[in-house]
């Protein structure tokens, strides 16, 4: 970028203001977007940035702001004015209709090509979606397929489509992107497309609004950088004059010496979970042994059966074949409830459809598969038991939510995560599987998960955690499961093991004379 003072501003917020029941999440917010930069949006869940985008989007209102577009005021009071004004949003959910095809979804709002203004023209339409996605470099998305068959990333890739609407065409007038986590889904690969893409709306003179927690992230892309705090902006600057320690201070407000905390001696190895030959419709022959107290990490390219082989244990999938012990017992017949009993907790990967009931409260979520423990005789629930419950789990997790009877829906999305984590811990488990466990949390909060999954695995609980975030499993893990192709490839000792090294084995191109 060049000098701050020749480079237009296409869009300025000032003074944005915004409370819910009486309590501001948002103080005097002011951030300026300008033309050809990447500017990055950081804070803590809950610091008002997706409060912040909201408003931007028209999606909910400002009690106060002033939105100056290309140094004109503007009136954004609705999702179709901000669409009209030129702004383009990549939401952190996973906005997606299941039972719709890809081409619906990527113009789901948007008017359908139609033949006399009557029928819709399907095949000009999957036509277009095709060449939205293409601006993505995806070519192996079908415009025909539901949207429900999608692993969790290409979901979101298509969600990442919809904001390229107009780009397929000569006329587009889109002038500003906000994307609020948009890699939390994506591997590597499809990572990298995203950012070619960035680039190339960068050349254009196009400002982007990039949300992200992961600060490897912000300083690969990013020109300049905002951190909000409690709902105000406490430091904008460029990213030459800081580090990503400074912004780890600027954002929580202490210093994080360590982010993965260290292993405590761990010397026992009796075998707590025993898997043999597994098989369901995505995962084939996969065999492992978990010992009391090791976190073993699963690692994989999307697609790969990571996910597939944590549903198969916790009977979410249906094993077609292979036996599972645990502490020496066979599982037989494995379904959700029966593990939770069993002591097999489970974290799922998509936290809107697969792990809360977003409808309902905090507490309701925190002890949903615990209620029998939380009852009188087996039939009442005891309230305050679960109010006290959620108390402590929440506590010692960080989740900030007014109390337990605070709706779900209404927590930002890192703490919406938090939640179904906090429901894992409501009683100690036996096995804890965790898949993606830190997707959308900031970097305070992260570093409280590690020292907790580190706390557990010292009580004696095997962990089996799957993530596409390569330091986390080096930092956190004691050995790794590779996956390729929904088979296991091998398990590596975390000990001396890089991130290229893990890349390699992730894509089965690691030979034997390989570093």
């Amino acid at each position: 970028m060049e000098s701050d003072q020749i480079i237009p501003s296409l869009l300025t917020i000032q003074d944005a203001n915004k409370s819910y029941g009486g309590i501001p999440v948002l103080i005097g917010a002011s951030l300026d977007l300008k033309a050809g930069e990447v500017h990055a949006l950081l804070g803590e869940n809950g610091a008002g940035k997706s409060t912040l985008i909201k408003l931007m989007a028209g999606v909910v209102p400002a009690d106060s702001i002033q939105i100056h577009i290309r140094n004109q005021p503007a009136v954004i009071n609705h999702p179709q004015a901000a669409f009209n004004f030129g702004l383009r949003f990549i939401h952190q959910e996973l906005n997606v209709v299941p039972q719709l095809s890809v081409a619906e979804n990527i113009f789901l709002g948007q008017k359908y090509p139609t033949y006399g203004g009557i029928f819709v023209a399907w095949q000009k339409l999957n036509e277009r979606a095709r060449a939205v996605l293409a601006q993505l470099g995806v070519t192996h998305i079908p415009p025909r397929a539901k949207v429900a068959r999608l692993s969790p990333g290409d979901q979101m890739l298509v969600s990442i489509a919809r904001a390229f609407v107009g780009e397929d065409t000569e006329e587009t007038s889109a002038i500003v992107y906000v994307m609020d986590e948009p890699t939390a889904a994506l591997a590597g690969q499809e990572t990298a497309q995203l950012f070619t893409v960035i680039n190339t709306l960068r050349k254009r003179g196009c400002a982007i609004l990039y949300v992200s927690h992961r600060l490897d992230e912000i300083f690969q892309i990013a020109d300049r950088i905002t951190v909000m705090r409690d709902g105000q902006v406490v430091n904008t600057s460029s990213i030459q004059s800081v580090t990503p320690n400074d912004l780890i201070h600027i954002m929580t407000g202490r210093t994080l010496q360590q982010v993965y905390p260290a292993r405590e001696n761990q010397s026992n190895t009796q075998t707590l979970f025993d898997a043999q030959m597994l098989k369901t419709t995505a995962i084939h022959g996969v065999s492992f042994q978990l010992a009391q107290g090791e976190i073993l990490g699963v690692a994989g390219l999307s697609g790969s059966g990571r996910t597939e082989l944590l549903r198969g244990i916790m009977g979410a999938d249906r094993l077609i074949n292979g036996t599972l012990l645990l502490d020496g017992q066979s599982i037989k017949h494995a379904s959700p409830a029966s593990s939770w009993k069993r002591g097999i907790a489970f974290v799922p990967e998509e936290r809107r459809s697969q792990g809360l009931i977003l409808s309902r409260s905090v507490g309701n979520n925190v002890t949903l598969p615990q209620l029998r423990y939380l009852s009188r005789i087996g039939i009442f629930l005891n309230h305050r038991a679960e109010w006290n419950t959620s108390t402590t789990i929440g506590e010692s997790i960080r989740l900030k939510s007014r109390n337990p009877s605070q709706i779900v829906r209404q927590l930002s999305g890192g703490n919406q995560q938090k939640v179904v984590f906090a429901r894992a811990l409501v009683r100690p488990p036996r096995i804890l599987l965790l898949d993606e466990p830190t997707r959308g949390v900031d970097v305070g909060a992260k570093a409280d998960i590690y020292a907790l999954i580190r706390k557990i695995s010292a009580a004696g609980t095997g962990i089996l955690m799957a993530s596409s975030d390569l330091p986390e499993l080096i930092g956190m893990t004691d050995r790794i499961l590779i996956m390729h192709k929904g088979r296991m490839a091998g398990i590596v000792e975390t000990k001396g093991l890089t991130e290229a090294k893990l890349l390699k084995l992730c894509y089965g191109e690691l030979r034997d004379n390989d570093n």
